[in-house]
């Protein structure tokens, strides 16, 4: 587990910049998704379905990785 407890999930949309802001939910980050050309997205149990369906750039098929705990 590689990841501190504090990183929050980025929500299923994952926007960046600008478009960040609301984008993220108060749980934390459990699951780490790959995206081509992109930083990995950090999203709870609760995200992870629709950031596989909706985010960009996500690979498919999907490299998820488990970064903590919940």
């Amino acid at each position: 587990m590689s990841i501190h407890r504090d990183v929050r999930c980025r929500g299923p949309y994952a926007g960046e910049g600008v478009q960040a802001a609301g984008t993220e939910c108060s749980e934390p980050a459990v699951f780490e998704v790959a995206r081509h050309n992109r930083p990995p997205l950090r999203v709870c149990p609760i995200h992870l379905g629709p950031s596989l369906l909706v985010a960009s750039g996500v690979l498919w098929p999907p490299d998820i990785r488990l970064v903590a705990r919940p």
